[in-house]
């Protein structure tokens, strides 16, 4: 049997739930796991529901269109992959990419990466290490067309390779809203706070500055606004006393890491629904 994930969110009234389950045992299959949730501030229902099947998966999305046409429901029916292509994007930070790297050998995530891209060569030697293509397309900050030059240049690597998500592993430029619109519904950022505090860069100093007691990293899906996208997962760790940006940021680099694998799991196995600005991320 094959396996199947359907995603929807709806408004929120009776009988949906029975109706859904009465689909899956009409097409033939058996559900394996099942989870949903209300959102009543908007009124909402949301649902996971995976099952196995020997359908054609073209023919489960047709037969499936009427009960959602019936209960006006924004949804899709996924077929997980057996290995994700998966593309990073990085800068000089190398501790996201290793950990992506590593996870992808060795198993841990169900994916293989297909390129590392790059506006600086810092971490060609970290792509190599995995056999792992790697991009070197630098650009000039201060100049508007180079960047627009540099970023088309991303864009084309990527077309080429069509990778499943997108991952900006601590990649430390602003996308045009041109690219994240191309790119977003999957695109997922790590950034180095506990969102929203704190966007941009230096957010280990501005915490620091700010004399937070906590600090945390953010893992959300990529929109034209900096830092803005709907979050997906996020952890914090405390500050200690006497401890310095430097000291903080090394200890964020661990969260970093831990939280961005966590997205990248979660959306990879489609237990990721992204609606009115937010995510219901299932376990």
């Amino acid at each position: 049997m094959d396996r199947a994930v359907l995603l929807l969110v709806c408004p929120d009234a009776p009988g949906i739930l029975a109706d859904v389950a009465t689909w899956v045992a009409q097409s033939g299959g058996s559900i394996v796991d099942a989870a949903q949730t209300s959102d009543i501030d908007h009124g909402l229902f949301i649902q996971r529901v995976e099952f196995d099947h020997t359908e054609d998966v073209e023919e489960l999305r047709r037969s499936f269109r009427d009960l959602a046409v019936r209960w006006s429901m924004w949804w899709e029916l996924q077929v997980p992959k057996e290995k994700a292509r998966l593309s990073i994007l990085v800068t000089k930070e190398a501790h996201c990419l290793y950990d992506l790297l590593g996870r992808c050998a060795s198993g841990d995530l169900p994916a293989f990466v297909v390129s590392v891209i790059s506006n600086r060569s810092d971490l060609e030697e970290a792509a190599g290490r995995f056999g792992v293509p790697f991009h070197h397309l630098p650009v000039d900050a201060d100049d508007p067309d180079a960047r627009l030059a540099q970023e088309n240049e991303v864009n084309a690597v990527l077309e080429a390779d069509q990778p499943d998500l997108v991952i900006l592993a601590r990649y430390m430029r602003v996308l045009t809203p041109q690219f994240t619109e191309r790119w977003s519904e999957r695109t997922i950022n790590i950034h180095h706070s506990f969102l929203p505090a704190f966007i941009g860069a230096n957010a280990y100093r501005q915490a620091w500055e700010r004399g937070v007691k906590l600090i945390g990293a953010t893992a959300h899906y990529v929109t034209s606004g900096l830092d803005e996208g709907p979050i997906i997962t996020q952890d914090v760790a405390r500050v200690a006393p006497g401890d310095t940006p430097v000291t903080m940021a090394r200890r964020g680099r661990d969260l970093e890491s831990l939280v961005l694998s966590t997205a990248v799991r979660a959306h990879l196995e489609h237990r990721v629904i992204a609606y009115s600005g937010r995510t219901v991320v299932f376990d």
